[in-house]
């Protein structure tokens, strides 16, 4: 699969201009529809001139605006697909082969993910979980929260003050009550994004709280809200996403968390053995 705009984005962030990282950026916030609108009014949202805007384009590997905005629409309507429309057409493994389609996409998933997002953006996400006095909650959709609730658990072994928003919607909204600006909200969402998730992330903003995201390739409606976006490729031949690069990333988050942390988490892990072996 091609990189998806968002992930040209990423990769050539650092390149752009100040006007063409704000074009970049109102892209992100409202995407992919801000780039759907006419050069014009694209350029007004962003608070740009409409020769940066196409310049931004060209930046990221476009030669003309209709090609840009095509690029979007097939990304709109594999955002969109179910996983009936999905099921029709599946590759198979041809005779010989050693790995089914679906591994072979999967191990190109995560490949692809590192090369988007890099080292830097990891350490940055693992400076906010790492705040001293802070607390951080977590909160996936339908099949992206047991990758939250599994960071949660491995995050409360060394850092005070996680926390799994559980429960129906309703109750995550109660635990906006606690959130402060120094806190931070993790979200999991992947396509058919889920209103409630937006919903609690767009009132956790509100409060100034930072707000993580690690979805998929076509970028959660989150996406506007966040403080960091991790996308991850989920798309394989299969009817049902692939959440195996968001583990990933997870896992590298908890990793990074843990070093960031040092001697602080190191002391918390001795102290809960400790507390095991008690009689």
């Amino acid at each position: 699969m091609a990189s998806s705009i968002a992930e040209r984005i990423a990769e050539r962030m650092d390149e752009l201009s100040t006007g063409e990282r704000r074009a970049a950026q109102a892209l992100i916030g409202d995407y992919p529809m801000i780039g759907l609108e006419t050069v014009a009014d694209y350029a007004r949202r962003a608070g740009v001139s409409s020769p940066t805007i196409l310049r931004f384009i060209g930046r990221i590997g476009f030669a003309a605006y209709a090609d840009f905005q095509a690029g979007l629409k097939e990304e709109l309507a594999e955002q969109l697909q179910s996983p009936l429309s999905r099921s029709q057409n599946q590759p198979s493994a041809a005779p010989g082969e050693t790995a089914s389609p679906m591994v072979r996409a999967t191990l190109d998933n995560i490949a692809e993910t590192m090369r988007h997002v890099g080292p830097r953006q990891i350490a940055e996400v693992a400076e906010i979980f790492s705040t001293p006095r802070s607390r951080l909650y977590l909160v996936g959709g339908r099949f992206t929260d047991p990758i939250a609730r599994y960071m949660a658990a491995h995050l409360a072994l060394i850092r005070p003050d996680v926390v799994h928003l559980t429960g129906q919607e309703s109750a995550w909204r109660d635990r906006l009550v606690d959130m402060g600006r120094r806190d931070a909200l993790v979200l999991f969402d992947i396509r058919r994004y889920q209103d409630g998730l937006l919903d609690v992330a767009r009132a956790a903003h509100r409060r100034g709280v930072r707000v993580v995201l690690v979805t998929d390739q076509w970028l959660s409606p989150i996406a506007r809200f966040a403080t960091q976006v991790l996308p991850g490729r989920t798309a394989v031949p299969s009817p049902w996403d692939s959440s195996a690069s968001l583990f990933v990333l997870a896992e590298l988050i908890i990793a990074e968390t843990t070093r960031a942390l040092g001697a602080t988490g190191a002391e918390r892990i001795r102290a809960i053995e400790d507390t095991r072996h008690e009689p």
